[in-house]
């Protein structure tokens, strides 16, 4: 494994959990959206990762040999949460029903929030992998000196 795979890796972290991210924030944005384009409550979206395989005979060569470590992480897919919406009583809402409930996104803050920690300390471990590889490369080129 090369010192420029772990730059690799780390940056694909940094962009997976950005995205992640982004997500978390549009789902808090959304959380008292009652009517979406298709005309239901916003619907709650959650990121899955997967690890990156390459596929090459060279890849498949050094897993046969030594330990491989991976090549980095990739989003697989942003899917909605289809858990159920929460019915919540008000029935001067212009998107209430006949009984005065109104359909509510399936968004909780406190989830949000944790997730949103989870990501940003995943974010700062991997700027923490990139900088020490920085400094290792660093101190190479000035052994060389």
């Amino acid at each position: 494994m090369s010192i420029f795979n772990s730059i690799n890796i780390s940056s694909s972290g940094l962009t997976a959990e950005r995205l992640r991210m982004d997500v978390i924030s549009k789902n808090i944005a959304n959380a008292n959206t009652t009517r979406t384009a298709n005309g239901t409550p916003y619907r709650r979206q959650v990121v899955t990762f997967k690890a990156v395989e390459n596929n090459s005979f060279k890849d498949y060569l050094s897993k046969s040999l030594s330990k491989n470590i991976g090549q980095g992480v990739e989003v697989e897919s942003i899917k909605e949460d289809t858990s159920a919406f929460k019915k919540v009583y008000d029935p001067g809402h212009p998107d209430a029903d006949k009984d005065g409930y109104v359909l509510m996104p399936n968004v909780n803050i406190v989830t949000e929030m944790v997730n949103m920690i989870s990501a940003t300390r995943s974010y700062e471990a991997n700027v923490t992998a990139l900088n020490a590889s920085k400094s290792m490369m660093m101190k190479a080129l000035e052994i060389g000196k």
